[in-house]
């Protein structure tokens, strides 16, 4: 894990992130990069000490990331990195395949998807590492479902969006497949801007569908 926060970015570009953005940031890009391992007990104490900030805003950011499904809390062994299971895995993407896919073929002829799934599949281009892609990934997968017009639906599969970077980013680390899904990410892209609902649906559950098949196939549980 950094011992400084150097990956930190606030939630608007070009403006600094306060200090309990910036050790949520952190917190997050070494869990997502593997830094911080699945299982890995999360001591607010000695987290504080490696980002040289009090205890608060670690509290905070642990609380935030517990809420986005990132680590898991205990009452006897307090915070810890998510561990990713089969079972788990399953559960997400089962909630993705039953919205996600609906809800990109609502936002199918929003004026702004074109414009921001372009702008995060360039940054999935450039990442650095699986955390960069991770959220990159992320960001393009919101630029297809947010403008379906439902804020229930939307809120439903953006709490999903921490959790899934986490699965994604451990699938990578084993399987590397960011290439394919790059490619039919620009395939689901194409059929948006050509308004073509329908098929936006059937891309987006194919793409969902074939990434479980890989990762997380059932005979592994």
């Amino acid at each position: 894990m950094p011992d400084t926060l150097a990956h930190s970015g606030g939630p608007h570009p070009g403006v600094p992130p306060s200090r309990s953005e910036a050790v949520l940031d952190s917190l997050k890009h070494a869990i997502l990069t593997g830094e911080l391992k699945p299982g890995q007990a999360l001591v607010e104490a000695d987290l504080a000490e490696r980002l040289h900030v009090s205890k608060t805003p670690v509290r905070e950011a642990l609380k935030t990331l517990a809420a986005s499904g990132l680590v898991t809390t205990s009452a006897y062994k307090g915070a810890a990195v998510r561990e990713v299971d089969q079972a788990h895995a399953r559960c997400v993407y089962d909630m993705r395949l039953l919205l996600e896919p609906a809800a990109a073929a609502r936002s199918a002829t929003s004026e702004r998807i074109g414009q921001d799934a372009r702008e995060a599949l360039e940054r999935a281009d450039r990442a650095a590492d699986t955390a960069e892609r991770s959220l990159a990934n992320r960001a393009f997968h919101r630029a297809l479902y947010s403008g379906c017009g439902n804020p229930l639906l939307v809120k439903s599969l953006d709490d999903l969006r921490d959790q899934t970077a986490l699965l994604s980013s451990a699938a990578w680390s084993r399987q590397p497949s960011w290439e394919l899904e790059a490619a039919e990410h620009r395939a689901i892209l194409q059929a948006a801007e050509a308004g073509d609902a329908e098929l936006v649906r059937d891309l987006m559950h194919r793409h969902i569908a074939s990434f479980v098949a890989r990762n997380f196939p059932e005979d592994e549980a």
